[in-house]
């Protein structure tokens, strides 16, 4: 099992929420090869704009573990994370962030430019499975349109 294995699980929780109206963002937590939470977006669901996937599967995370920290974990999410959830991943002290496509347009790098956001001992992987996180959007987006 690699990144591209469980960014496609990701990518699985990004259709589920694409299906039923969210913007199509998934997010996997793993430790080791265990995985130990999943999100989805549920902001119309829920109604409430912090319920994004990697807040849904932090939120599992700290509660399948019992504990408020992540040293041990790594997050796989779909698209770049915004500066709400790059805080969140921060604060989570996970040990290793991989996502799909950017976001120019809401993820984090737009605020922080070339500053880092998360934890310094983080290790950061970008743009596995990129594309097909990208299309996912595009799709959502132009059906909107």
């Amino acid at each position: 099992m690699d990144d591209e294995h469980f960014m496609r699980l990701a990518l699985k929780e990004a259709v589920k929420a694409m299906e039923t109206g969210e913007v199509p963002v998934g997010a996997i937590i793993t430790v080791g090869t265990q995985i130990i939470a999943r999100g989805s977006n549920m902001v119309e669901k829920l109604k409430d704009p912090t319920a994004h996937a990697e807040m849904i599967a932090l939120t599992s995370a700290f509660n399948q573990l019992g504990a408020k920290y992540l040293p041990d974990a790594t997050i796989y999410i779909t698209v770049e994370p915004c500066l709400m959830c790059a805080g969140a991943i921060y604060w989570s002290k996970i040990s290793r962030i991989v996502w799909g496509a950017a976001d120019e347009k809401n993820g984090f790098a737009r605020l922080t430019g070339p500053h880092n956001p998360f934890h310094p001992k983080a290790l950061i992987q970008k743009g596995i499975l990129a594309e097909e996180s990208a299309v996912l959007m595009r799709n959502f987006f132009g059906s909107r349109r």
